[in-house]
């Protein structure tokens, strides 16, 4: 947290549930996907918190939520001190400004029939800030910011690279000068070498302009490198919250130790010798969740009391915030994880198998 005390936005209990709907008129109400059920998290200003989990997980949705771009279903938002969980399309305006957003596929969210330049220079048409030859010099001044030459104000969105693209979509969320900035999955469609210029990208407009991310990913060493703080969500919850470089050190979830754990190590003498820690079955189901702890129907350490009957709660434990009823048997190493079904490992081994080439006959 930053100086200032009063965090930049705030996440209390908050739930975004999806109806579904059945019948011929689609009118009858039989259940509900909740992608988001239960959600605390601050952000102070300044600060870049890191998002992730495994897909499906809720961790968009969180982001979307954060803006308004989806309606919370309950729990409250708050920007600044504000609740805007309820606010109207008119009391938000002024705020939306102040809220951007960047998200994944650079190429899906531009207009392609827009030029860079109206692409950039729209918010501040819209929001009443600069228009005609004013707007164009703030667009050719944010061009210069992220990277990219004013000539491009003139050019189209396929005209540019994946990279290239990803910097427009920057450049249009901070036309309008915001505090807060969510991105959502920005990296995941470059190639490596791409990623690693639009995070030193990241990470010099924060400095420069103060800006507050919420950075949400699936790759662990990219947010391990950007984040102050980690949230390691699982099936619409949070499991737990670190600072960046103790989680990976010291991870207190099962959840959380499964995902380090699939990370490669660039050795091979230590990757041969390491042993995951593998989760058991499928993701469930948001509609239908398990009751009591969400990950006791895979996790690797759970135990027959306590994890299929009550539901854990975010405590604090050596600086992180974890929900885990035996996260300090599991920090000491006093809880050992299951045994898995050697036959049922041989399986999903062979089914991971390349097939054998067979050459064409001749």
């Amino acid at each position: 947290m930053s100086a200032n005390d009063t965090p930049l936005v705030e996440l209390d209990d908050l739930r975004v549930w999806f109806p579904i709907k059945k019948g011929v008129l689609l009118d009858r109400h039989v259940g509900d996907v909740k992608a988001v059920d239960g959600v605390s998290l601050t952000i102070g200003r300044g600060e870049t918190v890191g998002l992730v989990g495994e897909s499906g997980c809720g961790k968009s949705t969180v982001g979307r939520a954060m803006l308004r771009l989806y309606e919370p279903t309950g729990g409250r938002v708050l920007f600044e001190g504000q609740d805007t969980t309820h606010m109207s399309d008119s009391q938000l305006r002024p705020l939306r400004r102040r809220m951007q957003m960047v998200f994944q596929d650079p190429f899906a969210s531009l207009n392609p029939r827009h030029s860079v330049g109206r692409t950039i220079a729209e918010p501040l048409r819209v929001h009443g800030i600069a228009k005609g030859g004013e707007a164009s010099a703030r667009v050719r001044e944010i061009l210069e910011v992220v990277g990219l030459p004013p000539d491009a104000a003139n050019r189209y969105p396929h005209e540019f690279s994946g990279g290239q693209r990803q910097r427009v979509g920057l450049a249009r969320a901070l036309s309008l000068n915001p505090s807060l900035v969510v991105c959502d999955e920005p990296v995941s469609a470059l190639d490596v070498s791409i990623q690693a210029q639009i995070v030193n990208l990241l990470e010099h407009l924060q400095k420069e302009f103060g800006l507050t991310y919420l950075f949400i990913a699936h790759d662990l060493a990219v947010v391990r490198h950007i984040s102050d703080r980690i949230a390691v969500m699982y099936l619409g919850k949070i499991v737990e919250v670190a600072p960046a470089d103790d989680l990976y050190d010291n991870p207190l979830h099962p959840y959380t130790l499964t995902l380090l754990s699939a990370i490669p190590i660039p050795d091979p003498a230590v990757e041969r010798n390491r042993r995951a820690i593998r989760v058991q079955g499928d993701l469930p189901s948001p509609a239908n969740p398990p009751a009591a702890c969400r990950f006791h129907t895979r996790c690797p350490f759970v135990q027959p009391t306590r994890c299929r009957d009550e539901e854990p709660l975010l405590r604090t434990l050596d600086g992180h915030l974890v929900a885990c009823h035996f996260a300090e048997q599991v920090k000491a190493g006093s809880v050992r994880p299951i045994e898995r079904d050697p036959v049922l490992d041989a399986d999903l081994d062979e089914s991971r198998a390349e097939p054998a080439y067979d050459p064409p006959p001749t």
